[in-house]
């Protein structure tokens, strides 16, 4: 049985990662700073900031999945979101790669193209966005995220340790498609996100496929549902919320996301499968 540590088990997406792990027949230990409401598996409290405790978490381990962070930008000042991610992601992967681990996960964000959480209204340079996209942040949650990939990339180099890094869109547990009617029909209230999102449950079998795919080095992968979450089709959106864009790099139709998933269904050999109208009252 292959061991496996989810840091941030105890958060949003936590449970249903390691739920997916435990139903595949991993040993499962979450690394967190609280305990989660519902216990899963053993929890190690562990503050991942200090590179001692994170080698302690993660001995004997065959592979490691991070999830914790601070997941929003401005929710911290600025230098505590910066440290925080970019600190505990550097000595997951430090220890990690150095323990003789073959496997990493790690979360990045769509928030690192830089849209999401621009004060300037940047708009994106072409749809669907895929990983090619230039990144272009003016907060330090969306640098940290590319700070965390490039750690990625450095220490794969060095150890030959494959790290998958996903670009994930907004991230939404079953319990929070009651919400969607407040917004379907409103295209300027998820325009920075491009009207994104990925199911918790299909987030988690791409998080267990990474880490049974062979061969990947150090890639990002945008990790986001086969439709926008959106009432509204998808060229409509954007001839409503940025006019100016006129580089579509496929011919939109219907719902089709504005954040590419091609490369992760290509290479994980995944694909989503909860749509938001399956559980939404239209």
């Amino acid at each position: 049985m292959k061991k496996i540590v989810i840091t941030g088990g105890s958060g949003l997406l936590g449970s249903a990662v390691i739920k997916e792990f435990l139903e595949h027949g991993y040993k499962v230990v979450n690394a967190d700073i609280k305990y989660p409401k519902e216990t899963l598996c053993k929890t190690v409290i562990t503050d991942l900031t200090n590179l001692g405790e994170v080698y302690g978490v993660l001995a004997g381990a065959d592979a490691v999945v991070h999830l914790a962070a601070i997941p929003v930008a401005y929710s911290h000042p600025n230098e505590v979101t910066f440290q925080n991610n970019v600190m505990s992601t550097y000595n997951i992967l430090e220890a990690a790669g150095n323990l003789g681990i073959k496997k990493a996960v790690i979360s990045s964000s769509e928030s690192s193209y830089g849209i999401c959480f621009s004060k300037q209204n940047l708009k994106p340079q072409y749809v669907p966005i895929d990983e090619d996209h230039p990144q272009l942040p003016e907060e330090s949650y969306g640098l940290s995220k590319i700070v965390n990939e490039k750690t990625a990339d450095m220490i794969h180099r060095r150890t030959g340790m494959q790290v998958v890094s996903f670009r994930l869109g907004n991230v939404i547990s079953p319990k929070m498609y009651k919400n969607f009617p407040e917004f379907i029909y409103n295209p300027e209230q998820r325009k920075t996100i491009l009207w994104s999102y990925i199911d918790t449950r299909d987030a988690a079998t791409a998080y267990r496929l990474a880490i049974e795919t062979e061969g990947l080095g150090s890639v990002a992968l945008n990790i986001g549902a086969d439709e926008t979450s959106m009432a509204i089709e998808s060229k409509q959106l954007m001839g409503i919320c940025f006019p100016d864009v006129k580089n579509f790099r496929k011919d939109l139709s219907g719902f089709d996301p504005l954040l590419n998933n091609e490369k992760a269904k290509k290479l994980l050999n995944w694909k989503p499968i909860h749509k938001w109208r399956n559980y939404v009252n239209l």
